[in-house]
């Protein structure tokens, strides 16, 4: 009797779902922070940049203003859209982002009310759904979303950065991601992508 192989066509197809991806989380002042970060980010990394901003009333116009800015493709999150690297996504108004399979998925806020926690939620989907290394970045904002995440993306190996408060627009996001005791680096924008550029490359070698 010959013994066959089995094929596992679905190996190559998660091959192509473990690139880095990087979570730029802000609110208040994010869009200074956001921009100088992507003028120094190279086009071609394989990272897949989500930025996940939270607005409360007025729908966000990032996916207009920020391809001003970097020569990768900039699109606003719909459902089940792909998450490809040297792409840039943007979380829509009011939505709580998560992803499953490789995708983007998309719900109801859960905390219409106060301070959003929309980049801690996204953190916690990607720690449990994505295989390739995750890098958490926490930009200026009010409040203190992404922190209580923080701990969670360190567990599974991810690196995690936090601007340098004098360099952001508005200090408590980032002060609050540094309280936490849970952020690797603490640097301006322009550094910040260096650094995401520098371990991108890493992992290639």
């Amino acid at each position: 009797m010959i013994k066959v192989e089995k094929k596992h066509p679905k190996k190559s197809i998660q091959a192509a779902k473990d690139f880095p991806i990087v979570c730029v989380g802000g609110s208040a002042g994010g869009l200074d922070a956001y921009t100088r970060l992507l003028q120094h980010l190279p086009s071609d990394m394989g990272v897949a940049i989500v930025i996940v901003n939270h607005l409360r009333t007025v729908e966000t116009m990032l996916h207009e203003i920020l391809p001003r800015f970097t020569k990768m493709p900039v699109e606003l999150i719909t459902e089940r859209l792909a998450i490809r690297p040297n792409h840039v996504f943007i979380i829509p108004t009011q939505r709580d982002l998560h992803i499953a399979k490789g995708e983007f998925r998309l719900k109801p806020i859960s905390k219409p009310r106060g301070w959003p926690d929309v980049i801690t939620v996204f953190l916690r989907s990607l720690t449990q759904n994505w295989d390739g290394k995750l890098i958490a970045v926490i930009v200026s904002g009010y409040d203190g979303d992404g922190a209580a995440a923080l701990s969670g993306i360190k567990e599974v190996g991810g690196i995690t950065i936090a601007q340098k408060p004098d360099t952001a627009k508005q200090p408590d996001m980032p002060e609050s991601a540094i309280a936490s005791g849970w952020i690797d680096l603490i640097l301006p924008p322009e550094e910040i992508a260096r650094a995401i550029a520098r371990i991108a490359h890493a992992d290639e070698d």
